[in-house]
């Protein structure tokens, strides 16, 4: 259903995405919102751990994405907040362990603030749920 998208007339991404991503248009799209690092009770894991943060707001948008029917490889798109764009390293590193080929296509960028200022990452995606 999923299908990593590569031009020749591209650089190579430097990160755990894909180029582009084609889905077939079948199914149901799931649009999640801005996933942070907030744990089922409330707390912030990883306050200062970017690693840390990273993981838990994978494992935030693996909760919403089987909520929804699906599963990360359902997943073709995720923007991607950081407020420290030097963490590139490290979150794509956790990313790797949740995100098989064919990747999703994404983008990061470096903001100023967040809602809360211990938020080091945030991660909103869409995914299509097979019917």
């Amino acid at each position: 259903m999923k299908v990593q998208i590569t031009s020749p007339e591209l650089a190579v991404p430097n990160g755990h995405f894909s180029q582009a991503t084609m889905i077939e248009a079948k199914g149901k799209l799931l649009f999640i919102s801005g996933m942070t690092a907030r744990a089922k009770d409330g707390s912030i894991t990883g306050i200062g751990n970017v690693e840390a943060q990273t993981r838990q707001v994978c494992e935030n948008l693996k909760a919403a994405v089987e909520a929804g029917g699906g599963t990360l490889k359902d997943i073709c798109r995720v923007d991607v907040y950081v407020r420290n764009i030097e963490h590139f390293p490290i979150i794509h590193k956790v990313r790797a362990e949740y995100f098989e080929n064919p990747l999703p296509a994404s983008t990061m960028v470096e903001v100023s603030k967040m809602v809360s200022a211990e938020y080091l990452i945030e991660i909103s995606a869409i995914a299509v749920i097979p019917d």
